[in-house]
């Protein structure tokens, strides 16, 4: 036992090293990639001696919020996924398939129709309404979720499942339904922002988005044992002496304040919940103390190479970063419900 326990711990420490010099090498070409490429040197200059070609402003003041945002988006939504998984019980859960992202996204529009867009602008107030919106949104979702799916005093993870994506529907719907009353600017911003997009590339979004994962993301790994646990029977587990349902409720909490935080900067990003927590399992395993940090680094590169990619492959225009992790997530999701039917 102690001998399987260190060589878990050597392979997750070989896993994290290998992840943090990847996401570092996606740190740097992204960097230097968008519109305007710069040169190593010249970014070196930025940061450490004099500004050549005036290319600070582009470094600090664009791209690298906006590479933070991606990184910091990547791993809550990703541990979030990895979390719905577990405690649901369904390898196909996932904040934007289970009604969660759905109910950030329609309440986040509706303030936007109601303010005529305000909340797009790079406004102090707006850094913290956008969060609470989106928040409010999710935590309205899943609550719903839970209420719905709630059985005999217990909730069966398969109708916690249905249920989401019934409401997921739903709110998809109104959603469409606010925006054909918008006036057509609204209408493109909100759809792009639906569509997944890190449009708030600014360091105090950076810095709300932060404050969300330090708090939640460590919650998440701390609990690591009753989401190991979750995969036994409920008798069992019930026989265990665990306050299953109480549980249950904690880390449902965890995983749509992980999703609507992330929802409120990044948009309605879609998939990435999904893929990530299972690359993670399958070179890890169904330990949760090891496969959640590398979930969330899995998701972090995931999401920085999607937005890199989405900022070059058409030329003089930017592909929608949750467009590009569609694009991959898509036929993954189906290959897993095939093998899982």
């Amino acid at each position: 036992m102690g001998n399987r326990l260190s060589t878990d711990k050597r392979k997750f420490s070989m896993l994290c090293a290998i992840l943090l010099v990847l996401l570092a090498v996606l740190f740097f070409a992204s960097i230097r990639t968008g519109t305007m490429n710069i040169p190593f040197p010249q970014i070196w200059s930025a940061f450490f001696g004099s500004d050549v070609g005036n290319q600070r402003m582009t470094l600090f003041e664009f791209r690298l919020p906006r590479i933070m945002l991606a990184m910091l988006i990547g791993a809550g939504i990703a541990v979030s996924g990895g979390i719905l998984q577990s405690i649901s019980r369904n390898p196909l859960a996932d904040p934007g398939i289970i009604g969660v992202n759905a109910g950030a996204s329609f309440s986040v529009v509706l303030y936007t129709f109601f303010f005529k867009g305000t909340a797009f602008l790079a406004e102090v107030v707006s850094i913290f309404v956008m969060p609470f919106f989106a928040l409010t949104g999710a935590f309205l979702s899943a609550i719903l979720v839970y209420l719905l799916a709630k059985k005999g005093g217990s909730v069966a993870p398969a109708r916690l499942v249905l249920t989401g994506i019934g409401l997921n529907a739903a709110f998809n719907a109104a959603t469409t339904v606010l925006q054909m009353k918008m006036d057509p600017q609204d209408f493109t911003k909100t759809l792009t922002w639906i569509s997944g997009s890190i449009w708030a590339t600014n360091w105090d979004y950076v810095l709300v988005t932060l404050v969300w994962l330090v708090v939640l993301l460590p919650f998440a790994i701390y609990k690591a044992r009753y989401l190991n646990i979750m995969r036994l029977d409920e008798p069992v587990i019930t026989g265990l002496g665990v306050p299953l349902e109480k549980e249950r409720l904690k880390l449902l909490g965890t995983a749509v304040g992980l999703a609507g935080c992330c929802v409120a900067v990044g948009g309605g990003i879609t998939f990435l919940g999904l893929i990530a927590p299972h690359i993670a399992r399958g070179i890890m395993g169904t330990k949760h103390e090891f496969s959640l940090p590398l979930t969330a680094l899995i998701g972090a590169n995931i999401l920085l190479l999607a937005d890199t990619v989405g900022r070059v492959v058409i030329p003089s225009m930017e592909l929608p970063v949750g467009i590009v992790i569609s694009i991959l997530g898509a036929p993954y999701f189906i290959y897993l419900l095939i093998r899982t039917a």
